[in-house]
């Protein structure tokens, strides 16, 4: 018995491995990128705009697809659209390292977005269901979030290296190794799994997504440019606040949605999702800045650059797992607490501090902060969006927490990108006092990130809240179309479902 047991942990826990290699290439592809813009910059002859669509059309698309990626792994089964999900981030590394400009990697990069929207909510949907024990799933979280820091770790220095050996298109390269080697992986160690039942397509609440982040984004990485009040602009800010509202509307009609309303009713599940758009948009616009900071203001390498970043990515390496061990053991209050005084402490020592000429101990006391305060977030962001969901939703559920982090990454590369682009418009990235500008004040958007994180974190987290997600929770076990159950016996067989009533 206790050597079945064994081996069934150590089972468990190559499906664990094996779900983190996939995390570990997208990670490192998106913070090696970052140290590549300046090489990406001169190489391609591109702007500061051009340079925000090299990173947003990645999470654009991602967060366009994440949903559907995690409702589809549920359907047609998890291990399936997992391989077709390395498949293509394969493919798609491939055509970055080969795109002779930038519309050429724009393309590339959204197809790799395409497989990357199939790797981690799968990945994250496929642990759940691995690990079904409370705090044996929080450690697997715990471990899932501590790759995040080695990836930050390894991938500004990794990037910095092979920027400096082989040019930026050697970033791309790496992700095809460790691909190949995740996919004849999962062929022979994760079992196939679906929810018990099949979800529809909904193509309507996939488009009004799409519609959404596509308006929002362009609108914000082309004001700087064409003007905030200009018809471009103005007709992107209209297009985007009519599907914010249609969604939730059309979304509340279907039996079935894309995004079930009923998740949000859910107060920690709500506020995990607000946090995670809010600490997520705080990291995009931290790389973007800081990368370009670096090597075009002070003239670093790409290698040393990297090596500047380490504080940061060494505290995120560190404080995640160490954030899975407190999520486990006394909740998510303190760790995101923690987390927002972090981001809030950064973002208001390098806005009161930004120069050119910033001494280098008062920078890295900067990204020291920074890295604890996102290593303690992303566990009990993860924690909240799939404890007490059912089972049958984890794919789901782990898709809108995913896809609430892309949507902050790419609003984070869109705002700062789009304040620096205005403040060095006349003189260039090299305008060493418009930069300075454009600097505090990203730091500013910064710690009003870390605010949010903080407050969120205080909000969410007490015994109401706790009460709401159980709620949440029992609707979500019935069909969306069915009337509430009386308390004192199950919900009646809805024929219109074609199942077997509510989940046992």
């Amino acid at each position: 018995m206790g050597t079945g047991a064994g081996a069934l942990t150590r089972r468990r826990y190559l499906v664990l491995a094996i779900c983190c290699m996939s995390l570990l290439i997208v990670s490192v592809d998106t913070t090696a990128l970052n140290v590549a813009l300046p090489d990406i910059r001169a190489d391609l002859h591109a702007s500061v705009s051009g340079l925000q669509w090299v990173v947003d059309a990645y999470t654009l698309v991602l967060a366009g697809l994440l949903m559907l990626a995690g409702s589809t792994a549920d359907r047609l089964g998890r291990r399936r659209v997992f391989r077709w999900g390395l498949a293509l981030f394969v493919l798609g590394s491939l055509l970055c390292s080969l795109a002779p400009g930038l519309g050429w990697l724009v393309a590339a990069r959204a197809l790799q977005a395409v497989g990357g929207s199939m790797l981690n909510p799968v990945a994250m949907s496929i642990i759940t269901n691995t690990f079904t024990e409370p705090r044996e799933r929080a450690r697997a979280i715990g471990v899932w979030g501590g790759v995040v820091g080695i990836s930050m770790a390894a991938g500004p220095l990794l990037g910095g290296l092979l920027v400096q050996a082989s040019g930026w298109q050697a970033i791309f390269w790496v992700n095809v190794p460790v691909g190949l080697a995740a996919m004849v992986l999962t062929t022979r160690y994760i079992p196939e799994s679906r929810a018990p039942r099949a979800r529809r397509a909904d193509p309507g609440g996939q488009a009004l997504m799409v519609v959404l982040l596509a308006a929002l984004t362009f609108g914000i990485i082309e004001s700087p440019h064409r003007g905030l009040l200009s018809p471009l602009v103005s007709g992107c800010a209209v297009v985007a606040l009519l599907a914010l509202v249609a969604l939730p509307l059309y979304e509340a009609r279907r039996s079935e949605p894309l995004i079930d309303p009923r998740f949000f009713r859910s107060v920690p599940f709500a506020g995990a999702t607000a946090t995670a758009v809010c600490a997520f948009a705080a990291l995009g616009g931290f790389l973007f800045l800081t990368s370009l900071y670096l090597q075009e203001v002070r003239g670093m390498s790409a290698l040393h650059a990297g090596l500047c970043m380490l504080p940061m990515a060494v505290m995120t390496l560190l404080f995640a797992p160490l954030s899975g061990r407190m999520v486990g053991n006394r909740g998510p209050r303190l760790p995101l607490l923690a987390a927002g005084a972090g981001l809030v402490a950064c973002g208001v020592l390098l806005a009161r501090t930004a120069s050119a000429d910033l001494p280098l101990g008062v920078l890295f006391t900067g990204f020291v902060l920074f890295g604890v305060g996102f290593g303690l977030v992303n566990a009990p962001i993860t924690n909240a969006a799939v404890s007490g969901m059912p089972r049958a939703q984890a794919g789901v559920a782990a898709a809108v927490a995913s896809t609430s982090r892309q949507v902050g990454s790419s609003l984070g590369v869109a705002v700062i990108g789009a304040v620096m682009a205005g403040a060095t418009a006349g003189g260039g990235l090299r305008d060493a006092a418009g930069f300075q500008d454009a600097q505090r004040t990203a730091w500013w958007i910064i710690t009003g990130c870390g605010v949010a994180v903080f407050v969120l974190g205080a909000a969410t987290t007490g015994r109401w809240a706790r009460g709401t997600a159980r709620r949440a929770a029992h609707l979500l076990e019935e069909p969306a179309d069915a009337p509430p159950a009386p308390a004192s016996r199950p919900a009646p067989h809805s024929a219109r479902t074609g199942g077997k009533g509510t989940a046992q």
